[in-house]
């Protein structure tokens, strides 16, 4: 059976189909990134964040469909990046 990667691994929810920003390096026109504010792993970067960086943001996680890769977004508020979700 094969792993759905768009489903995030931190709290099982269904990632949103998210639009890249131009020019950026990203592999993909678009990643899957999991925007649940109540994840376990976006809600502890908070805390991991400030305390190893200094820095009050967090990340959330996502998944490139080309490189097949998955890892950190890196956000600086609830909101950020909500406006790129692109409706499925």
């Amino acid at each position: 059976m094969q792993e759905d990667k768009t489903i995030c691994p931190h709290c099982g929810k269904k990632m949103s189909k998210w639009r890249t920003p131009p020019f950026s390096t990203w592999s993909s026109e678009f990643l899957y990134v999991c925007f649940n504010d109540e994840c376990p792993y976006y809600v502890r970067g908070w805390k991991h964040m400030e305390g190893s960086m200094q820095h009050k943001c967090s990340y959330r996680h996502r998944y490139d469909p080309v490189a097949g890769t998955t890892g950190p977004l890196p956000v600086c508020s609830d909101d950020a990046g909500k406006m790129d979700i692109i409706e499925e």
